[in-house]
């Protein structure tokens, strides 16, 4: 039977373009290297053999069982499964040079044409998952800030407890450096390191330096894509980095980009590799419009307004992208020693800064845009975690830092919720006191208000749209406690008072 699962995906391999004809039987001889066998029998391709090839998910599936079955796979879990899985799926790949050279020959063409291609490929290499992603659940939720993308990923699986036990006592390496390090392409991974054997990055030119393109493999929307400099550089927020940002646009003006920003608590989860977030995506932000336009000094040629937004956020809009890169340092710096002791806003306490921002930068018609998140990390005895992080009424659904996706509207909350949302409904449908379950006891305060709301009157027919109404709800309250400056008038009196200060 191996051979026909050898033979199906060398089918799928050429028919999804990831090689051609000519490459088919040096592909499966490398297979075989993989699987330890001696010979392979070339099995006509019946109606088998079409259907597992049209099926990856169940095609690495019954290659993975033969392995496990042969003693090629340690362990019977997603880790050893994915690591083994990675390499079977290299023997059929383009090498990263015939990757790159098909991506300049389309970008030639369109950066869109490169771009499809580019994406196409790594959905089709398995680098993305895409029978995992689809398990991801995605809703929108209207607000009135416009409609927030919630999703709760399921894409990225859980350790089991023997890999958890076994990347614990695994020696500890310092390759690649991290997750973002170009000397992941083509790894062959390990218990704590995931495969990345079939990994290829796209290189780029970002202001003369060498960065890298590739698509995140756990996309949480539309060719969710990583640009990450070809250096392990630590994360920052500067005038260089504005520049960045539209030199990318420049190079690919369909993508919207953006950065976390450069300090804990109000940055990303990984600080210590410079890289940008994008892709082909129109998030709730920007069609956020704009609350009240203000003019800077010196820059009455470009747009500014704050926006009617739960963060606080300057957009500034311009045809020129060297005015909005003067402008956003200009406010950058301003922001970076501003200290307002009424809005409980300090540059820095104890030698430690505070302030930063979370940027995205996208090109709307002929027109260059920048939104600036003001971002502040301080922290308090009452606030530990931070005074503009989400309460800790709030972390029963999310705990998280509010990172560059979610400053932009778009939710990632964590995969327990799914389980947890079908207990809730099992309760209050059958009349269960959700408070004895254990995995409900931290949402029992919220459960109790949301469904006092509607008298009665939640069954089996509006409890899901309910639930993720009221998730949606507390996701923008998430980002509200995320704003420094409040969107009630007196906040904005203190954003206006930040404005005028900028010189």
């Amino acid at each position: 039977m191996i051979n026909k699962y050898i033979k199906a995906l060398a089918e799928y391999a050429i028919n999804k373009e990831l090689i051609t004809a000519e490459d088919k039987i040096y592909s499966i001889n490398l297979l075989l290297d993989v699987l330890k066998l001696d010979d392979f029998e070339d099995v006509e391709v019946d109606e088998e053999v079409i259907d597992l090839s049209n099926n990856l998910e169940v095609l690495l599936s019954k290659i993975n069982d033969f392995a496990f079955e042969k003693g090629l796979i340690e362990d019977n879990t997603v880790v050893y499964r994915d690591l083994f899985d990675t390499k079977v799926m290299n023997c059929f790949l383009m090498r990263p040079s015939e990757v790159i050279r098909v991506f300049k020959e389309k970008y030639s063409s369109s950066p869109k044409e490169a771009t499809d291609f580019y994406y196409d490929f790594s959905k089709a290499s398995d680098y993305i998952r895409t029978y995992r992603i689809s398990k991801d659940i995605k809703w929108k939720y209207s607000s009135e800030y416009g409609e927030m993308d919630i999703t709760i990923n399921m894409s990225k699986p859980e350790k089991d407890p023997k890999a958890i036990a076994a990347a614990k006592n695994a020696k500890q390496s310092s390759y690649p450096k991290c997750l973002l390090c170009p000397e992941n392409e083509g790894y062959a991974g390990r218990v704590n390191h995931p495969a990345r054997e079939n990994h290829r990055i796209i290189p780029i030119k970002i202001l003369g330096e060498d960065w890298g393109l590739q698509y995140s493999p756990y996309v949480y929307y539309n060719e969710h894509c990583i640009v990450l400099n070809k250096k392990h550089t630590p994360m920052t927020i500067n005038r260089e980095v504005f520049a960045k940002l539209f030199d990318f646009i420049r190079q690919f003006p369909h993508y919207v980009i953006a950065t976390n920003a450069d300090l804990p608590i109000v940055g990303g989860s990984i600080l210590a590799h410079e890289h940008f977030q994008g892709g082909n995506y129109e998030f709730a932000m920007t069609n956020a419009s704009i609350e009240k336009e203000v003019v800077f000094k010196g820059f009455e040629d470009v747009e500014a307004g704050i926006l009617h937004w739960p963060l606080s956020v300057i957009r500034i809009s311009s045809e020129s992208q060297e005015r909005l890169v003067d402008l956003a340092d200009k406010i950058l710096a301003s922001w970076r020693g501003y200290t307002d002791e009424e809005a409980f806003i300090f540059a820095n306490t104890d030698g430690e800064p505070h302030n930063t921002i979370t940027p995205a930068a996208r090109k709307v018609g002929n027109k260059y845009q920048l939104d600036l998140a003001l971002r502040n990390n301080i922290t308090t005895e009452e606030r530990p975690l931070g005074v503009y992080h989400p309460r800790n009424e709030y972390h029963h659904i999310k705990k998280e830092n509010i990172g560059g996706i979610e400053v932009m509207g778009l939710a990632i909350l964590p995969m327990r919720l799914k389980k947890e949302m079908e207990l809730l409904k099992d309760c209050i449908l059958n009349g269960k006191d959700y408070r004895k379950v254990e995995e409900l006891e931290k949402h029992a305060d919220w459960a109790d208000e949301f469904i006092s709301n509607y008298n009665g009157k939640i069954d089996s027919q509006n409890i899901e749209n309910i639930i993720r109404d009221e998730i949606g709800k507390v996701f923008v309250k998430v980002l509200e406690d995320a704003g420094v400056f409040k969107c009630d008038a007196q906040g904005r009196e203190y954003f206006m008072r930040f404005i005028k200060s900028v010189q």
